[in-house]
């Protein structure tokens, strides 16, 4: 019945993404219904919504013992939503982007990646060194930016009510009824972790038959697997030519990928970290420093199309640096 892992672990890719998007369906719904405008649906339900699969595989993965294909997830995810990703959605179609992203919400992804490489390094400050991780105090730290984060959000839309203006931006949902909507939400929830569990089956299994590490296949396979809610989401942002939204979701998850699923999986069980990670979350906050610079140097701090390309490319030379890592 081995043979059944791998075909399993394809079923749970699509159960990962069919799930995510039942659950956000559903909460939209239900966000409509106490008529919570499609901006906040889509900087707090849409964003954490995509970032299930991540989170599911995740905590299976820290629970399980297998915390290298968890953390590699993460890190991983991080890096291809930005590399590949909004390399992808760049070469469709020129990304506009706003000041509040250019000045606020990158910069604070590449703080919350700082964050977690600096809870994760504390103990080699520590008289007995037992290896990097992040513990359970050290992950209520990490959900206290959590909390930072939301509050600019609150502050954020606040500020635009005050101003009068209309909170436009984010995709229309519909609103369906009532027991639909907790269908959809239970469905998602019961599709997220069925699929996660094979995935994360799929995975060591995988590494085992190609004879690397569970951290290169979650870094690499895994990662771009549960990033496809993020993908199909700022490919149909962009040709509908809603730049915000394409990097905003994007951004977001990256955000909630460091500090609500690394600092949630840490709460649950201290969540141990390989030395080599340090390179990963390096990678993280260069390639976010990267969008910023493209964004400076460009008129109306925009992602152009050879931005894309070039993006692209980094992704390919980082997958490289990989293989070559094992």
């Amino acid at each position: 019945m081995e043979f059944l892992v791998y075909p399993l672990m394809l079923v749970g890719f699509y159960g990962l993404i069919k799930g995510a998007d039942f659950l956000v369906d559903g909460s939209s719904s239900i966000a409509k219904r106490f008529g919570i405008s499609d901006l906040v649906v889509g900087l707090t339900i849409v964003s954490l919504g995509t970032s299930m699969p991540e989170m599911v595989v995740t905590i299976l993965s820290v629970v399980e013992g297998k915390p290298d294909v968890g953390v590699g997830n993460v890190l991983g995810s991080n890096i291809s939503n930005i590399l590949l990703i909004l390399g992808i959605t760049a070469t469709i179609r020129t990304l506009n982007v706003s000041r509040s992203t250019v000045y606020s919400e990158i910069p604070f992804s590449i703080l919350a990646a700082m964050v977690i490489g600096f809870v994760a390094n504390t103990n080699v400050f520590k008289s007995s060194f037992t290896g990097l991780g992040i513990d359970r105090f050290e992950g209520v730290v990490v959900l206290m930016f959590l909390g930072i984060f939301f509050l600019y959000i609150t502050t954020l839309i606040a500020e635009e009510r005050k101003a009068d203006k209309t909170l436009t931006g984010g995709p229309s949902y519909t609103m369906m009824s009532l027991p639909k909507s907790i269908g959809l939400i239970l469905a998602g929830m019961a599709l997220l972790f069925v699929g996660g569990k094979w995935v994360v089956d799929g995975a060591i299994a995988l590494a085992k038959l190609m004879q690397m590490s569970e951290a290169f296949i979650s870094l690499t396979i895994i990662a771009i697997g549960t990033s496809l809610p993020e993908l199909m989401t700022s490919i149909v942002a962009a040709k509908k030519g809603n730049a915000d939204v394409a990097i905003g979701n994007v951004v977001g998850s990256n955000i909630i990928n460091l500090l609500w699923i690394l600092g949630l999986s840490s709460v649950i069980l201290p969540t141990p970290m390989n030395v080599i990670s340090n390179q990963d979350i390096y990678v993280v906050v260069l390639a976010s420093l990267m969008l910023l610079i493209f964004m400076g140097i460009s008129k109306r701090h925009a992602i152009l199309r050879w931005h894309g390309v070039f993006l692209i490319a980094m992704y390919v030379l980082y997958t490289l640096f990989l293989i070559f890592r094992e």
